[in-house]
């Protein structure tokens, strides 16, 4: 074969790959979730907080009861999209289950507020044309397309019927949106008589639309704090939603959407309520559709197990051992065209698990991320939340009463300080 031929073959399936056989559209994320590795029991050597180092009033738990399993129900979640499209997909995951799930029907429509449907956007979910899908352990199943325009910002409300008894081990707890549970098949139901809620998406991984070529996602990496834990409930007051909202006000940038991946509780290094950073980049960050950029903020559960009383001396880590991970991280992301923004990790003074060994693997940790010329682009996230009278804690107005978990106003004060710029030139 001639060098000439060859390159003429190259050009050919390149004008026939799969984002161009879309008449100039491709599938791109626009709102996702990870599903959580839940550890029962939890490792034995974890214990709580001692009575005198819990806050006086602490804040109800923003992760309210689970129901372990389902039988004949029908579960109502809650998700906002980040950006339009003018069909969608969903994707459905089965990644910590050891038995198969059986989804009876899915629906998707657009939300009204309080759970309730606009019916007349009610659509039937298919998965190979057929209206049910049974999830086999680890897999992931993405619905056949369906014709629903999806604006940018838009909540959707997604119905699951689950038939048969099936246990809830493939979920992320902290969803912040309500969930819904009712009784029987309802799955067209303008509104839902709950018997039970809580906050969490159950098999639920993802929806993607089919939008222009130019529009991607940026993913938000990491662990709680990206997650929004404690910030308030069916409002998206976290990070990554505020930051969606900013892309979306800007010209520039309205291309762009974000998907959340924080996991409570996550490792850079090791397995705890999430797998590892290191573990999970595949799934929640390459095999997303449409990535240009990841903003990473993981690091600060690496430096808080290693204070935990009892910990054992393989679950504890040094300052040089995250960076390592971090780098990994960044390496990995590079090698398939995704730029990285490194957050710097936020200040915890106060917590019950604050020492002058943690803190100082926090500031190790901060100074490379600020330093090395690792990152594309830096987001300092610390500077934008410690008490500036005291720089191991944060600011009294940003501290949800926890002294490590941004609140509200936190959250805010993060996403007014990324560059949002960047993304785009």
């Amino acid at each position: 074969m001639t060098r000439k031929l060859l390159v003429l073959l190259c050009t050919l399936v390149s004008w026939h790959s799969p984002a161009q056989a879309q008449d100039g559209k491709h599938w791109v994320a626009s709102w996702g979730t990870a599903p959580m590795l839940l550890v029962d029991p939890p490792q034995s050597w974890v214990r709580p907080p001692p009575a005198d180092a819990m806050p006086k009033n602490p804040a109800p738990s923003p992760i309210p009861p689970v129901p372990k399993e389902l039988h004949d129900q029908s579960v109502r979640m809650i998700v906002r999209s980040s950006v339009a499209g003018d069909k969608l997909r969903l994707q459905f995951s089965n990644a910590q289950g050891v038995q198969p799930a059986l989804l009876g029907g899915v629906h998707v429509a657009r939300h009204s507020g309080n759970g309730a449907i606009d019916a007349k956007t009610d659509h039937a979910l298919t998965f190979g044309g057929k209206t049910s899908v049974t999830l086999h352990p680890g897999g992931l199943v993405v619905s056949d397309p369906v014709d629903m325009a999806v604006p940018a910002l838009a909540e959707l409300a997604v119905t699951v019927y689950v038939p048969d008894t099936t246990a809830t081990a493939t979920r992320h707890e902290l969803g912040l949106n309500t969930t819904r549970i009712a009784k029987g098949n309802v799955l067209s139901a303008p509104t839902l008589t709950a018997t039970e809620t809580n906050r969490s998406y159950f098999w639920l991984a993802g929806v993607e639309v089919l939008a222009p070529l130019q529009t991607g996602m940026v993913i938000a990496f990491g662990d709680s704090i990206t997650d929004g834990f404690m910030t308030s409930v069916d409002a998206h007051k976290d990070c990554p939603s505020l930051l969606a909202v900013r892309l979306q006000q800007n010209k520039t940038t309205a291309a762009l959407g974000v998907v959340n991946m924080g996991i409570s509780g996550n490792r850079v290094l090791r397995t705890g309520a999430g797998a590892s950073a290191l573990t999970r980049f595949d799934r929640d960050v390459l095999a997303r559709g449409g990535v240009h950029w990841m903003v990473l903020l993981e690091g600060i559960n690496d430096i808080n197990f290693t204070a935990l009383p009892g910990v054992p001396d393989d679950q504890k880590t040094t300052a040089t051992q995250i960076i390592e991970g971090l780098s990994q991280l960044v390496d990995r992301a590079h090698a398939n065209g995704i730029k990285v923004m490194g957050a710097t990790l936020t200040p915890m003074g106060g917590l019950w698990l604050f020492n002058p060994d943690t803190e100082a693997m926090r500031q190790a940790v901060n100074a490379w991320i600020r330093s090395s010329g690792k990152y594309d682009a830096i987001v300092d996230f610390d500077a934008a939340t410690r008490d500036p009278q005291q720089n191991t804690r944060l600011k009294p107005e940003f501290d949800s009463g926890d002294h490590i978990h941004p609140n509200d106003a936190g959250n805010a004060a993060m996403a007014a300080v990324i560059d949002i710029g960047v993304f785009t030139r």
